[in-house]
């Protein structure tokens, strides 16, 4: 068939953006015959030029009665592709940590040198703004090309003590100090405070606006807060620490059940035991966590050569990745992912305020019968009368405060339920006694399993085989 008698038979449809073409039938009869190739050059006649499915126009020339009844799509165009998103670069990569201890002359090794701090100074570039890349061109089924997109843009997260250049596409330290990422990603240079050697009775309690280093122990009961990274080349015993940005602890965490470790971003430590542990996005342990309560906004990774979870609470936003969770003794240990911690002991709170209304309304409710009653047979003295009025008011806010906490509530399970990128990965052995919480579903582990990924499927938790 030509392209006049075809037009007959067939209307050619576009959509609004042009990155589709479909034909649809106006009416069939049993003169109608055409294959592929016809099909593509009346397709082509109307404007048609781009992307067009041959294998479609084949099939429909092959048995035109199957695509009768509706539309077809004959030609797919290319939507542009967002190109590569802008980007901050730092000077230094604040995720490394593989420094070795420096070795001295005589063989022996100096531990006091562990830590290589990344310090800059003054007028120092320190971190560097890429644009976003156009993508490729997009192509309508009509061969016209479509304008790239760009990728997103970004912008310097700025903290305290850097400078930007005019443009805005370089970021310099104001100050001698040393690097350090907050809460947010804040790009920040702080001056540094150094203890060379313990933090006891004879340094006392620290809170610097800075980057805190100490070259030996934090001993029970002293405190150090910084408004940077805290960095401990030693042990850290029932003592309070507390970042906005880093802390990195070297010689481990023994807690004795007392003080805390908190850090805006990240804590990482060779052990922690008995420890007190938040930390807003990771908590990076290279040996063992024992009998503590560890919280991350994000991941627990303790994934050692030890790599071992025995004992106590362990919560995750996101993943627990671990060697060996629990013991042959069956000790107690939970783990939970799924929701952020802090939001875990929020719903804790609500429920409990949510029982208190409960239980005040339901008080309020029976003296306002009382007093509606009193009301009614005319006996409502002066002083009832403004115990009514202030009763009312009362159960109102009640009723408005009530509304809140259960929108809250709401909110905060609604969460408990987007679990799908929720898992624990268990490398080696998982044994019984072990309690395992994803969102709002919980499973007991009875048997000890090898190698095994937990995660949720379906409204309940599954067990699949681990693969690195």
């Amino acid at each position: 068939m030509d392209n006049l008698q075809l037009e007959s038979y067939l209307r050619i449809q576009t959509s609004a953006d042009k990155l589709s073409a479909f034909i649809s039938f106006s009416r069939i009869t049993d003169e109608f015959e055409c294959d592929g190739d016809e099909l593509e050059r009346f397709l082509r006649s109307k404007g048609i030029v781009y992307g067009l499915r041959k294998e479609v126009l084949n099939q429909i020339g092959t048995n035109p009665l199957a695509f009768c009844k509706e539309q077809t799509l004959v030609a797919q165009g290319e939507a542009p592709v967002p190109g590569k998103d802008g980007f901050v670069k730092l000077a230094y990569d604040m995720n490394k940590n593989n420094q070795v201890p420096a070795e001295l002359e005589d063989g022996k090794v100096d531990f006091k040198e562990v830590v290589q701090l990344k310090n800059v100074k003054r007028g120092q570039l320190i971190a560097e703004r890429y644009d976003p890349a156009p993508g490729p061109f997009g192509k309508t089924v009509t061969g016209e090309d479509i304008p790239p997109k760009l990728g997103k843009q970004v912008r310097f997260k700025v903290g305290k003590n850097v400078v930007l250049n005019d443009d805005q596409t370089a970021m310099y330290s104001a100050i001698d100090g040393l690097i350090a990422l907050t809460d947010k990603e804040k790009i920040n240079v702080f001056p540094v405070y150094e203890v060379n050697g313990d933090v006891d009775y004879s340094v006392g309690n620290i809170d610097f606006v800075g980057t805190v280093v100490i070259r030996g122990n934090v001993l029970s009961g002293f405190r150090v807060k910084a408004s940077g990274d805290i960095r401990v080349i030693g042990g850290v015993e029932g003592a309070e620490i507390e970042s906005e940005g880093s802390v990195e602890i070297t010689g481990g965490i023994l807690g004795g059940n007392k003080g805390f470790v908190k850090a805006g971003r990240n804590v990482r430590s060779s052990f922690i035991q008995e420890g007190n542990v938040i930390a807003g996005e990771e908590v990076l342990v290279s040996q063992s966590i024992m009998h503590s309560h560890v919280r991350a906004g994000k991941n627990v990774i303790c994934s050692g050569a030890k790599g071992l979870i025995v004992g106590g609470l362990v919560q995750a936003g996101d993943l627990v990745i671990a060697r060996t969770i629990g013991n042959t003794m069956s000790t107690a240990t939970t783990i939970e992912v799924g929701v952020n911690p802090e939001y875990r002991a929020e719903l804790l709170e609500l429920r409990t305020k949510m029982k208190l209304y409960m239980d005040n309304l339901d008080k309020t409710d029976k003296a306002l019968t009382i007093l509606d009653q009193l009301a009614a047979a005319g006996q409502l003295t002066p002083d009832k009368l403004a115990l009514r009025i202030k009763l009312t008011t009362s159960k109102r806010q009640m009723l408005l405060e009530n509304d809140q906490t259960k929108t809250r509530i709401l909110e905060i399970e609604r969460t408990l339920e987007n679990t799908d990128r929720s898992k624990i990965d268990v490398s080696n052995i998982v044994y019984g006694g072990t309690k395992i919480v994803i969102g709002r579903y919980t499973k007991f582990v009875k048997d000890s399993s090898q190698r095994v990924s937990f995660r949720y499927s379906e409204g309940d938790i599954v067990l699949v085989p681990y693969t690195t």
